[in-house]
């Protein structure tokens, strides 16, 4: 598979916590809107489907593990289609950020999931992960580092 290779700027730099969060608070109301697309799909096809009315679904339940699921898929899928469009969710355009390898590369599918998942656990970490920007000489977060991609700020167009 042949790499995209994303367009050159006049100049970038490794982006700021500032910018990277509120790219992050940008993209959670996106993503809280796919998010109760998918609830109101998935509570349809339960209800009119299968017959199962929400106020008789536990905790444990098949409904709920599957709405977790599909909540979890959604998501990756939503961040995985973004930055191997261009390196940017709607969120990182705003704030004009991309994610790139080194290089200047469009990042592979594996990097994506590793991006993706190595974020859950540094927001699980109370976002050790993010404000580990402000410890790292390069200015990476764990996401970063562990799928060897970089977080650029774009400076010009």
């Amino acid at each position: 598979m042949t790499l995209k290779r994303l367009s050159s700027h006049a100049g970038l730099a490794p982006a700021s916590l500032p910018r990277r969060l509120g790219a992050m608070l940008y993209d959670g109301i996106l993503l809280a809107a796919l998010w109760f697309g998918v609830a109101v799909v998935h509570l349809a096809f339960f209800r009119l489907l299968l017959g199962v009315e929400p106020r008789t679904v536990g905790a444990d339940s098949l409904q709920v593990w599957s709405l977790r699921l599909l909540l979890l898929i959604a998501t990756t899928s939503f961040f995985l289609y973004a930055w191997s469009r261009g390196g940017m969710t709607l969120g990182m355009q705003a704030w004009r950020l991309r994610v790139q390898t080194p290089d200047g590369y469009a990042i592979t599918l594996r990097q994506g999931l590793l991006r993706c998942a190595t974020a859950w656990l540094s927001l699980a970490a109370l976002g050790a992960g993010y404000w580990w920007v402000l410890i790292d000489t390069k200015r990476r977060s764990w996401p970063d580092i562990v799928s060897k991609t970089t977080t650029v700020h774009i400076l010009a167009s």
